[in-house]
């Protein structure tokens, strides 16, 4: 049996933080669309504003912190923005308990949440380049992969739980800690972080600003992975709120039985990550990309046949399966060839604008399928999301992987 190949101490404390800040978002899943349905009764054009509107103008604010995540100590930008995250997910259960809690605090929340997440995955992103080897980067990429998909496998049975006995609130203060506690092992990691220096100009030019952009567009495999993965994210993520007005409004589901129909899936996402790495050593990353790429994208239309009782609930786990599987696999050779290919001068930056244009992707779907389903009815909108992610494979890239990846740099021993 093969062990488990070893990354070092600074890697093991950054996977900690990642896990930790993972397994808290698992048990917070859904929370705050849960509390606006339960406790605020929001209909699903509101539901779906604060699944789009939030993240929409997270990704606004994180555009100009871009360059400043760029130019400055990763560590220092990952700490700050946990604590952000933590105090703004604090709120909620303040407001709560003094009976203050409204829409409009959550869609706050939401926003201030999404930019902090852009920018902390963008900090995240640059130093892990530089924290290990480029041919561990695929390992390491797989490692987060099969958390995210662990922790939310394990956190929305217990969040589930947790809400029929205390209230959908327990989830969010859960959520809240682990950012704190991901701070903690942030700042744990040892040794000197050098500041890092723009290759040429200054930090603060306004075409800063969109260096990340045109690295994607100029790049031609880049593009074509980036316009696919806006499409499908967007439409698969547009899929959440619909359903979740779908399963607890109209087929009377239960709030664990939503939160089981999302988390048995994610036990393909240990699965698929863990496959990663032989895949490409058997079938290359290009056939990956088309063929796994491809298998994402079929299964959404199942969710428009969902049906009440064991049948509805049976069909949402196998169709999310079948998704979360090719979707774990894919998610870190995706991540990996994007690290090598793009200079460490413009990883923050192209990190950033990566996120950001998923997140508009996500907001601009999710409100369109609102919108649609406050006109029509949910089902009509997952069935139109269905059909227009079969087209998405077309955005594939086709031919070899060429340009080839920058040079790995010198870095000092950890």
């Amino acid at each position: 049996m093969r062990s488990r190949k070893r990354l070092g101490r600074p890697f093991g404390w950054l996977w900690a933080a990642y896990a930790v800040s993972a397994y808290g978002s698992g048990l917070g899943f859904g929370a705050l669309p849960l509390i606006a349905v339960l406790m605020l009764h929001a209909g699903p054009a509101e539901v779906s504003a604060l699944s789009a509107v939030g993240p929409a103008v997270g990704a606004l604010i994180a555009v100009p912190l871009a360059p400043w995540v760029e130019f400055r100590r990763k560590r220092p930008v990952m700490i700050a923005t946990d604590l952000v995250r933590f105090g703004a997910m604090a709120t909620i259960p303040v407001a709560y308990a003094f009976g203050l809690l409204g829409f409009v605090q959550l869609l706050v929340v939401s926003t201030v949440v999404a930019a902090a997440k852009i920018a902390f995955g963008a900090a995240s992103g640059a130093y892990l380049k530089t924290l290990v080897r480029r041919d561990d980067l695929l390992v390491a990429n797989a490692r987060f992969e099969s958390t995210n998909w662990s922790s939310i496998a394990v956190g929305p049975p217990l969040g589930g739980a947790a809400i029929g006995l205390l209230g959908p609130v327990t989830t969010v203060v859960a959520d809240a800690l682990s950012y704190l506690l991901s701070a903690l092992a942030i700042t744990a990691i040892r040794g000197r972080e050098e500041a890092p220096q723009p290759a040429e100009g200054t930090p603060t030019r306004t075409g800063a600003l969109f260096d990340g952009w045109r690295h994607i567009m100029g790049h031609r495999v880049l593009r074509a992975l980036f316009l696919n993965q806006m499409l499908v994210s967007g439409l698969i993520m547009a899929t959440e709120p619909l359903l979740a007005v779908l399963l607890l409004r109209r087929l009377g589901f239960a709030p664990w039985q939503y939160g089981l129909a999302f988390a048995a899936p994610c036990l393909g996402g240990l699965i698929g990550s863990r496959l990663a790495r032989r895949v490409v050593a058997r079938h290359g990353r290009h056939r990956v990309f088309r063929t796994v790429g491809t298998l994402r994208a079929i299964w959404l239309i199942g969710l428009a046949f969902v049906r009440p009782g064991v049948v509805g609930l049976v069909t949402v786990i196998a169709v999310e399966l079948a998704i979360v599987i090719n979707m774990s696999l894919y998610t870190p050779v995706l991540a990996t060839y994007r690290l090598e290919h793009t200079p460490q001068h413009l990883v923050a930056r192209t990190l950033s604008a990566w996120s950001i244009a998923q997140q508009a992707s996500i907001a601009t779907l999710t409100a369109l399928g609102g919108l649609l389903a406050d006109t029509t009815d949910p089902r009509t909108a997952l069935t139109a999301a269905g059909l227009l992610i079969l087209a998405t494979p077309l955005l594939l890239p086709r031919g070899d992987e060429t340009p080839h990846p920058e040079p790995e740099p010198c870095r000092s021993p950890a």
